[in-house]
């Protein structure tokens, strides 16, 4: 059967038309928060995207599978619960109860599964034994170590030159590593940080590996979508994939989907700024569906320019969808013959389902509009 839906691969640099690996069961995965503050708007629009994209898949197969993780050991979380003076674990519980209140405001429904990186710390440990085993891994001085040359794809994901990769992670120069690129799996724990026992000292996990471990765990060795923003596909989702393929010796991924950035009045969300935007401040200005409305308001891999002026549109606009389908039940057809969902079909095409979305309304076929809400979350 032709694929209904097409999505753009960041593999590939194109759109290919979407088949599962086992229609019975799509599987995805999306990075999720670190723990260690509020989540700003920049890191709520991945999950709106996935949001609607798994609302998609649900009425094209019979069973989707999110996993979306939790960050929950990390520098910034020591250091941000040691200035506070409160231990880590009920830190980390704090925002992370405060990250799924907020998505929830914004009609994220909650994932399928959510993994929290501590609770997967033996299967970290396995993955890593292994690669060592393998060859593509090595010990050096409390440290364990990726061996970036034994893996030739490395790069195949960003296409970046290997000196820029190098400048990009801003490795550190470290005397231990055979080779600059290599990157941490395993690293010692200092004084009064986490710490687990390992064949290689007590340490603690880097960054990359957890998600390696957390979505093999929940999803199997390869599955269908990887999410996430665009600062990720480098060094993490390239780390991840570099590690996964050689621990498995299978692929990873079929497609990886990522989201642009989103602008404040068409400057760079920064602290120097003073411009973040956080969703816990916003929910108190506005509504969870305006916020996701304007989350909304440009195709995802296109940057977003988050301002005033759109926040008062998304307003305006549900407004007007409220008073047009007020007490209309969503039509009773099958979703994927709605004319909004052929246009998300077109990876996820947010303008031209919008465009579709107002005809339907000039048309007065309102048990249809009502039906395209539902299906983008508003």
């Amino acid at each position: 059967m032709m694929s209904m839906l097409s999505l753009y691969n960041t593999a590939s640099r194109a759109k290919e038309a979407f088949v599962p690996i086992d229609p019975a069961d799509v599987r995805l995965y999306l990075c999720g928060p670190t723990v260690y503050s509020y989540a700003h708007i920049g890191n709520a629009r991945g999950p709106v995207v996935i949001d609607i994209l798994r609302t998609m898949l649900e009425a094209l197969y019979p069973k989707v599978t999110l996993a979306r993780n939790i960050t929950d050991i990390d520098d910034k979380i020591i250091t941000s619960a040691a200035e506070l003076n409160e231990p880590i674990e009920s830190f980390t519980d704090r925002f992370t109860a405060i990250y799924e209140s907020n998505m929830a405001s914004l009609g994220v429904r909650a994932p399928t599964h959510s993994p929290r990186a501590t609770q997967y710390v033996p299967q970290m440990i396995q993955i890593i034994d292994d690669l060592i085993k393998n060859g593509h891994a090595y010990a050096a001085e409390g440290h364990v170590l990726f061996d970036v040359p034994s893996y030739p794809e490395y790069g195949a994901l960003s296409r970046r030159p290997r000196d820029e990769m190098v400048s990009v992670a801003r490795i550190d120069k470290a005397t231990y590593k055979k080779d600059e690129a290599d990157f941490v799996l395993w690293k010692p724990s200092k004084d009064g940080e986490p710490s687990w026992d390992s064949p290689w000292g007590a340490g603690r996990p880097g960054w990359h590996i957890e998600c390696s471990a957390m979505s093999a765990a929940l999803l199997g060795p390869h599955f269908d979508i990887h999410g996430g923003g665009l600062d990720l596909i480098f060094p993490h989702h390239e780390n991840e994939r570099a590690q996964s393929c050689c621990v498995h010796k299978q692929p990873f991924v079929n497609w990886w989907v990522h989201n642009g950035f989103v602008q404040v009045e068409g400057q760079k969300m920064s602290k120097s700024l003073g411009n973040v935007l956080l969703v816990h401040d916003l929910l108190q200005q506005t509504s969870g569906r305006a916020i996701r409305l304007t989350l909304l308001s440009a195709q995802y891999r296109q940057p977003l320019n988050w301002t005033a002026a759109a926040l008062q549109q998304s307003e305006n606009l549900l407004a007007k969808f409220d008073r047009a389908v007020e007490g209309v039940d969503a039509a009773q057809t099958p979703l994927t013959e709605n004319p909004v969902f052929l246009a998300l079909c077109d990876d996820l095409n947010i303008p031209k389902a919008m465009a579709s979305l107002n005809v339907l309304l000039k048309e007065k076929r309102l048990p249809e509009a009502r039906q395209a809400l539902n299906l983008m979350g508003l």
